[in-house]
């Protein structure tokens, strides 16, 4: 396998392609003149990814992740759901734990996921309206699986770095972003999906926050 990290431009999968960030990381991703395959479950919504390998399938499903990974140097899962106020969520959880156990079966170590600020150890971190209106309103069960996520993650032997966005907006690019751990006075913000996209890349070729779970933000 070619070690991510090296001259040669990384083999990558995307998961989540066809999302609004998903679709930037494809594009930015082609520009860098990396090789990506995407795995989607509906080719039609997929149609304008020029330049990418479909795999048709779903994210769960452990034949078509064996199928998506092959020749693959790392994957970036850029995985969502719907709001969802009333119903538990389990997709992020459940997709990561099959994608874990096939990365972990073919060889592939490097995983960069992005999560969200508020998960994990990032709670309370979003801003006031977020945190005390919108996340529990409208993403309480999101959030719930986000954390199992970031959890499915952690324990596993992959060379994972998680990215926690501030919240996200489709502004233009600054070129830059502030990457920190430390949370204290930080209390909300955000962040162009097009920036995300390029850290969420960068973190392919790059140790620099190797197994650590920085939140981003302008």
């Amino acid at each position: 396998m070619t070690n991510p990290t090296s001259t040669t431009r990384p083999n990558i999968l995307v998961l989540g392609a066809t999302g609004p960030t998903g679709r930037l990381i494809v594009r930015q991703a082609l520009a860098r003149h990396y090789d990506v395959t995407a795995l989607v479950r509906s080719p039609e919504k997929a149609a304008d990814l020029q330049g990418v390998r479909l795999v048709t399938g779903d994210a769960r499903d452990p034949t078509a992740l064996h199928e998506a990974l092959q020749g693959r140097d790392a994957v970036v899962s850029a995985l969502g759901t719907p709001v969802s106020p009333f119903r538990e969520v389990t997709l992020l959880s459940s997709a990561t734990r099959a994608l874990v156990a096939a990365m972990e079966a073919t060889g592939v170590s490097r995983l960069v996921a992005i999560t969200g600020i508020g998960a994990g150890d990032s709670a309370g971190h979003a801003g006031f309206l977020f945190d005390k209106v919108i996340l529990p309103l409208l993403l309480r069960h999101v959030y719930a699986d986000k954390n199992r996520q970031e959890a499915v993650i952690r324990a596993s032997d992959l060379d994972w770095v998680l990215v926690r966005p501030a919240i996200l907006n489709d502004k233009p690019a600054r070129g830059t972003v502030r990457a920190m751990e430390d949370l204290s006075g930080f209390h909300g913000g955000g962040i162009a999906r097009e920036d995300v996209a390029r850290f969420v890349l960068d973190q392919v070729e790059s140790d620099r926050w190797l197994r650590r779970s920085p939140a981003i933000a302008w």
